[in-house]
């Protein structure tokens, strides 16, 4: 991928700066692999907003992905590297010998023609290829990682993450998440080789509000400039500050360095240092 500046002709121009999708190979995506993307605008079954901001936006195909790849030891062909406007990731249409089609997260540097193959067992270690963890030399860089054995990848999918296998200990993966969080996996869980494609994703700005409406996000508007049945901050005259101890959501509860991370959670055993103790060390 390559990020394409313009010439900053109007004032939108001059911060914007989009891809060019030059690693695309395939523009109308496979018929049979995707559905019908509701649009839900942020509200529940009751019609109230649970979520704010969202709202709008084009309309979408939702991709199907194949996070578990089951098919084990049945060769696939990469067909077509393809965009997924629910991601930011590209993804690969790859066609099994029985010819089935499937599509997949793209690593970085997977090539049209290429073979790529899931198995139970120790395969090739090449980008695509995906294997238990125990199976995965040390020092390899992984990607679309399983937390439960057989439930499909769940971790390290946005574009350029990967993570790192660091140990193996007691029927556990130490692994080095993007995050820079180190956490134990069961040496079961799957995970595939290489690191996700479209690392210059960072690189984009959206450069003016009506790109963000595109995209199905909606504004955002101060608590501060509301009037105070509408949030917390509101009213005052001019600019006054919050007037209160501490930050606080539109629903009153505090919003500034409180944990919302559960106590007791369950995966706090498998967590051997955080990501908040990795920035405390530098």
């Amino acid at each position: 991928m390559a990020v394409r500046i313009y010439k900053p002709t109007t004032p939108g121009r001059r911060q914007t700066s989009v891809d060019t999708f030059s690693d695309i190979t395939k523009k109308a995506p496979e018929r049979k692999l995707i559905k019908i993307k509701k649009k839900k605008g942020g509200r529940n079954a009751s019609g109230h907003i649970t979520v704010r901001h969202q709202g709008g936006g084009a309309k979408q195909y939702y991709r199907l992905i194949d996070y578990k790849r089951a098919q084990y030891d049945v060769p696939a062909t990469v067909e077509a590297i393809e965009y997924d406007p629910n991601r930011n990731a590209r993804i690969a249409l790859i066609t099994y010998t029985t010819g089935e089609k499937a599509y997949m997260i793209a690593p970085i540097g997977l090539q049209i023609g290429a073979t790529v193959v899931s198995s139970l067992q120790r395969t090739e270690i090449q980008p695509g290829n995906r294997m238990p963890l125990k199976h995965i030399p040390l020092g390899s860089d992984i990607y679309d990682l399983e937390l439960t054995p057989g439930k499909g990848g769940q971790m390290v999918r946005s574009a350029g993450a990967l993570a790192k296998l660091m140990a193996f200990d007691g029927g556990k993966a130490t692994v080095r998440m993007p995050s820079g969080e180190i956490r134990l996996i069961p040496e079961e869980a799957s995970a595939t080789i290489g690191q996700v494609s479209n690392p210059d994703a960072m690189n984009i700005r959206i450069g003016k509000a009506g790109r963000h409406r595109h995209m199905g996000i909606r504004p955002t508007v101060r608590g501060k400039a509301m009037n105070p049945n509408d949030h917390p901050h509101g009213g005052g005259e001019g600019s006054n500050p919050i007037g209160m101890k501490a930050p606080k959501t539109k629903w009153g509860k505090k919003a500034l360095g409180v944990k919302t991370r559960k106590r007791n959670k369950y995966s706090d055993t498998m967590i051997i240092r955080s990501r908040k103790q990795k920035r405390r060390s530098n």
